[in-house]
């Protein structure tokens, strides 16, 4: 432990050392964590609907209550409340079944011998919110809506490979792949494997998929429920320059769930919308709420403050979340005959010449924006970061701006003395680039890596212009009505941190296929491939890792993707970040997982005095 984290100890910070768990599925026992976590046990079951209202405030609104037509954290947690999968990785990457009556494996006859199907057992005591049982056939159904082309699920990317769900009965589903599949445990599994309703939504399993009324009021399995109206408008709230509604959403217990003694509350009102400082002094000082979801955007001195001698302390857990900066391949400038930007076949003058993109790398100063974070950043220079063993010992760029400096004028771009700014040497054009950002607060450590990244390229001749996006609009569930929506990237550059969803990296390095690549064609739905890169190599290696069973030889593989994204300089790793939340200090039972939402086991959660 550094002496920075040991002079902090007395913020209560629970540091979860996600990164050095393992998946033992895929290389047997992980090495033991750094730090343990002293997580709160649940207390003894209490009665339904005895805990009073849970309050919860989420400053970034969610808009959509169906996990599978969102890429946004907000939307994910506030659906798992009352939506689950067949089964879900916990803190340690072990499978923990939910609607599944068992974990597959060889020994039970789950898992196949030749790696082409699994066979998932489900349990029989489960009814939906609406009071209809849950078969079988929802499960297949999830995964027809999910394959529909027309209904553009944004996890339909785990499913590509499977070529058959079949009821064997009422509560027996085989899954059959087109080929031998290591990772036969992601598909209906964690966050991208959330059952709907057959009953529910096969009304809407195509081109009106967004138009189904549980998107806003689900029906689930979960321990809770939402009530009507389900996601209702509040007030509408100016920040800065951009407009943002706020909404509440209720949940009150599911009187269909399978456990009498849970769950433990009679309410949760979930408030979206507004700032993260706000969410922060409601839960940490005044107690207004008890759980404020992502505070990692504020300083580490004002979580601080606000924790002292007030109502709530910071858990915070890492996982596989990098801050980073993405290159656009594409060019945002230049309309393609359909109209669109940052269409894949219009290449971006800057970014096209690998030596800029290496200018861009060396230039960053990488030590000084981890220090913002203080206990909560990790120095990286990986895109894949967890589980540990998949992290690559390879580091190609370090902070040198005599060698940006050097490889910018190789590539053309000469300094202009009158102006301080590159001009191209053949076509004149200079270097003026647009680096897109979501808001953070004034001073934080998100802020600050901003202003830190616009002077280092400054350093070296680069005039970048901060186009800062409200998140809420930024990561909006519908890129096609939102223009500065981030897989439509209208910027030459982005920051922001992408996280892996399973302790099995395949559909996490999958995002930087080719086919992955969001355009208008596809509705901009197509994968989070944002910096619109396309290499067969790297197309290959996925193609290989995706059938190979030998644990060793996957994780070389995956060590060679990850090489190849940043050699390439596909995009400039940061930061590896802890993901910072904020409870009350009545609250219990709350285990954190970096695999699934922190809302994965609300059934667990309880107050005491």
């Amino acid at each position: 432990m550094n002496e920075y984290r040991l002079n902090r100890s007395v913020l209560l910070f629970l540091i979860v050392v996600s990164s050095l768990w393992s998946l033992t599925a895929c290389n047997g026992a992980g090495p033991t964590p750094e730090t343990v976590t002293p997580t709160v046990t649940p207390t003894v079951a209490s009665q339904r609907g005895s805990g009073g209202t849970l309050r919860m405030v989420y400053w970034e609104a969610p808009t959509t209550l169906n996990p599978h037509l969102s890429l946004s954290i907000k939307d994910w947690e506030a659906a798992r409340i009352t939506y689950e999968p067949l089964a879900s990785f916990d803190e340690n990457g072990e499978l923990v079944p939910f609607l599944a009556l068992e974990i597959p494996s060889l020994e039970n006859g789950g898992v196949a011998e030749d790696g082409k199907s699994v066979t998932w057992k489900l349990r029989n005591d489960v009814t939906w919110s609406d009071g209809t049982p849950f078969t079988a056939e929802d499960v297949k159904f999830t995964y027809e809506y999910l394959i529909d082309p027309a209904v553009n699920a944004q996890s339909a990317y785990i499913y590509e490979n499977i070529e058959a769900v079949e009821v064997i009965d009422r509560f027996t589903v085989k899954v059959t792949f087109s080929d031998v599949t290591p990772a036969w445990s992601l598909p209906f599994v964690g966050i991208q494997g959330m059952i709907l309703p057959k009953h529910v939504f096969e009304a809407y399993k195509g081109a009106n998929a967004r138009e189904a009324p549980a998107n806003t009021l689900p029906v689930g399995t979960g321990p809770y429920r939402v009530v009507e109206p389900g996601i209702k408008p509040q007030e509408v709230l100016l920040l800065g320059t951009q407009i943002v509604e706020t909404n509440k959403i209720v949940y009150e217990p599911n009187p269909y769930y399978r456990d009498p003694n849970l769950p433990y509350f009679s309410k949760i009102e979930l408030r979206g919308g507004g700032t993260v400082a706000e969410a922060a002094r409601m839960v940490l000082q005044a107690g207004e709420a008890d759980y404020a979801y992502y505070l990692t955007p504020l300083p580490i001195e004002e979580l601080e403050r606000l924790q002292e001698g007030g109502a709530g302390v910071v858990l915070a857990k890492f996982g596989s979340n990098v801050e980073r900066i993405l290159l656009n391949r594409s060019n945002p400038r230049q309309a393609a005959p359909n109209g669109e930007r940052s269409n894949r076949d219009i290449p971006n003058p800057f970014f096209s010449d690998k030596r800029v993109r290496q200018a861009f790398a060396y230039a960053i100063d990488y030590q000084t924006i981890v220090a913002l974070y203080g206990p909560l950043g990790k120095e990286t220079h990986n895109n894949l970061v967890a589980p540990l063993q998949y992290n690559s010992p390879n580091t190609f760029y370090t902070y040198d701006p005599e060698k940006a400096r050097a490889l910018l004028d190789e590539a053309g771009w000469i300094l202009d003395p009158a102006t301080g700014i590159r001009v191209n040497r053949d076509s004149g054009m200079r270097m003026n680039l647009v680096l897109q950002a979501p808001a953070a607060p004034q001073g934080t450590a998100l802020e600050k890596t901003q202003q830190i990244i616009r002077q280092n390229l400054r350093d070296i001749g680069v005039d970048v212009e901060l186009k800062i996006v409200d998140p809420s609009i930024m990561f909006s569930d519908d890129p096609t009505t939102t223009p500065d929506n981030f897989l439509r990237f209208a910027a030459d550059m982005q920051t922001f941190g992408i996280s892996s969803d399973s302790p099995d990296p395949g559909p996490f390095m999958q995002f930087w296929t080719c086919a992955q690549i969001p355009q208008q064609d596809n509705g901009w739905a197509a994968g989070l491939n944002v910096e619109r890169w396309c290499n067969a190599d790297y197309d290959a290696l996925y193609q290989q890792v995706a059938t190979e069973i030998d644990p060793d030889k996957r994780q070389r593989l995956f060590i060679q993707m990850n090489d190849l994204l940043i050699e390439d300089v596909v995009m400039i790793p940061l930061v590896h970040m802890a993901e910072v939340q904020g409870v009350s200090k009545t609250l219990t039972g709350i285990t954190l997982t970096p695999w699934d939402m922190n809302t994965w086991n609300i059934k667990d959660w309880r107050r005491t005095p």
